[in-house]
């Protein structure tokens, strides 16, 4: 049903979905678009809960799927049963694409980089590709259910964790400061001020007095504010300086103090609060027991048979008779594949360097998308010092040195020994820089950041393992990063086949750097090739 625009004909003055729509981009950009459309039941974020259904057979028809990763492992999953019979190149020795977890023995060596090899503890981890997903990444979640993975919780936010922000002003600067004292403070007072304000009729509004006065109660409510005389004076929910217990000596508990609201403001820590969770970020997520790998292993033991493993693509080459592939196996030497069709899920960032017939327009789109710099590095600590000295279980700490970006404290092991922090999370520029450094410098540099904030750090970190997606041969990057110009101009194109070769992976979503959006792009394309084969 067409929806008419709300400046003329009889809708004139209403609000319709389409403007509705707009004024969200307006105010939140693509995040806030993406959260609109979902709730009005137009959402693009995995929009499919189940595989297509390839009704009839694929009668034995050849594919040469390109990467083992979980686009490529979806796909032929999937066209094996329909009666496809697939082969999968995959450059690396092993399946999974950027659905890795270091742990004890796993190596890298990035490109112009040193050789790591990781010597975390047996049992410690660190996902250094994928470590979350969403509940409503219903797809990722499928093959976790299919495929017997076992899920725990992610502990996306955690109220007791710390926000250290250097570059504000005033007491608070340069200080770990809980995100929850943060929160109740800020909202507190800023309940304050509009109780007042409103319950001396002081805003022009169209409200009546029950209107007002249910106002008040909810700001009451939300800001822990006394309904006497709407001050904000702290909330137990801040923490206690003595706290309640038994006996005679803790009392029934002292509250801590509360900051001023001048205080929070120009600590600029209150930009990490929001008043619900971000779409692709809840509160709580998922992640697989023992490292996000397990997703990546448990679709390799369903079609591992299938993969030609260190077999570096060379050329594509295609024809009115069907695809054939050039690529260099494990012992070094040239052979070739070929196919009917071919699904190729090679990251567009290394993509477009290699040999292939594909049309003008098709190679001008691979060549306008961007992929983003990316950087992790694990630290494993011989002693949990978050839990047993601040009593932070899982979650982020919240920085402004925008070469740390974030810290994260791991959501597994509760009240073991050693554990693993993700000791940075960087982007962009940032992420460029600091992987010119070896990886002892890395270290240094996260170890130097964390000891800010926790004073146990540096004399109980062991050892490290660090990644710079950029810099990794078979990647070069962490994900596309797709403006709104070539969502426009270039997107389309490459969502489409070029003659006999499909395109799958997070960059042919719109969930770059998710695992969904590679599950689903790989979905899109075999039903459009399933299509194509049955006509």
């Amino acid at each position: 049903m067409a929806m008419m625009d709300e400046t003329s004909g009889p809708a004139a003055g209403v609000l319709t979905r389409r403007r509705f729509i707009e004024r969200l981009g307006l105010v939140g950009g693509t995040s806030m678009i993406l959260a609109g459309m979902e709730a009005l039941g137009f959402g693009i974020g995995s929009a499919h809960a189940a595989p297509p259904v390839l009704t009839g057979s694929g009668n034995g028809k050849s594919i040469v799927v390109l990467g083992a990763g979980l686009a490529g492992m979806t796909a032929a999953y999937e066209l094996t049963k329909s009666g496809y019979k697939v082969t999968v190149l995959e450059a690396r020795s092993f399946a999974g694409g950027r659905c890795q977890s270091a742990r004890a023995g796993v190596t890298i060596t990035e490109l112009g980089g040193q050789a790591q090899t990781c010597n975390f503890d047996d049992g410690l981890y660190i996902n250094h590709g994928p470590w979350r997903i969403p509940y409503h990444h219903r797809s990722t979640l499928h093959y976790t259910k299919t495929f017997g993975v076992p899920l725990e919780l992610f502990v996306n936010d955690n109220d007791n964790s710390y926000v250290y922000f250097e570059k504000g002003t005033g007491p608070l600067a340069g200080k770990p400061i809980r995100k929850g004292q943060i929160a109740a403070d800020a909202r507190g007072n800023a309940a304050e001020l509009l109780a007042k304000v409103v319950n001396k009729g002081g805003l022009d509004l169209p409200m009546t007095q029950e209107d007002r006065d249910l106002f008040v109660a909810y700001l009451v409510n939300e800001g822990y504010l006394s309904p006497k005389d709407l001050a904000y004076s702290g909330t137990e929910g801040r923490g206690y300086e003595i706290h309640p217990g038994a006996g005679v000596d803790p009392g029934p508990g002292k509250l801590t103090t509360p900051y001023s609201m001048t205080d929070v403001l120009h600590s600029k820590t209150w930009s990490v609060l929001t008043s619900v969770a971000g779409y692709e970020q809840q509160r709580t997520m998922f992640q697989p027991v023992g490292g996000m790998d397990r997703i990546a292993k448990a679709f390799e033991k369903q079609v591992g048979h299938l993969i030609r493993y260190s077999s570096v693509v060379q050329k594509i080459k295609q024809s009115d008779a069907g695809v054939e592939v050039a690529y260099t196996d494990s012992d070094g030497k040239p052979a070739v594949v070929k196919g009917d069709y071919c699904i190729c899920t090679i990251p567009l960032s290394v993509l477009k360097s290699i040999d292939m017939n594909v049309s003008a327009p098709f190679k001008e789109a691979m060549n306008n998308v961007a992929y983003a710099p990316v950087g992790k590095i694990g630290l494993q600590m011989k002693r949990r010092f978050w839990e047993e000295d601040h009593a932070i279980y899982g979650g982020h700490v919240h920085t402004d040195m925008r070469d740390i970006g974030s810290m994260s404290l791991p959501s597994t092991g509760f009240q073991s020994q050693k554990g693993v922090i993700l000791g940075y999370y960087q982007f962009g520029n940032e992420a460029a820089k600091i992987s010119a450094k070896t990886p002892a410098e890395r270290a240094a540099h996260a170890v130097a950041a964390g000891q800010k904030i926790f004073p146990e750090y540096a004399e109980n970190f062991e050892t490290a393992f660090s990644v710079a997606w950029h810099r990794v041969a078979y990647n070069l990057g962490g994900w596309a990063e797709w403006k709104e110009d070539g969502r426009r101009d270039y997107y389309p194109t490459l969502c489409k086949p070029d003659g006999r070769i499909y395109l799958a992976g997070e960059h042919l979503s719109y969930m770059t750097g998710w695992q969904a959006g590679a599950i689903e792009s790989a979905w899109q394309q075999i039903a459009h090739l399933h299509q194509r084969v049955m006509a």
